[in-house]
């Protein structure tokens, strides 16, 4: 068996897992404190939820110098 079986064998196998390849994306998320979002922050789910009645993706209750405050985030 020569080289060039071997060679051909192996860009078919290169040429498949290029194929199948993925490319990933790490999205960057921005925060902005919700404008709706009324008392305390204890609750994510909460937050998330008032966040995307102002159209955000999610949201998450962060330490805002002494108080909790609902941040709403979205890709940007």
């Amino acid at each position: 068996m020569g080289a060039a079986p071997f060679f051909v064998i192996l860009l078919v196998i290169v040429a498949a897992e290029t194929a199948t390849a993925r490319v990933v994306v790490e999205e960057k998320h921005c925060l902005s404190q919700s404008h709706a979002f009324k008392g305390l922050c204890l609750s994510d789910t909460n937050c998330e939820s008032v966040c995307k009645t102002e159209k955000f993706t999610g949201g998450k209750c962060k330490i805002d110098g002494v108080s909790r405050k609902c941040f709403c985030k979205k890709v940007c």
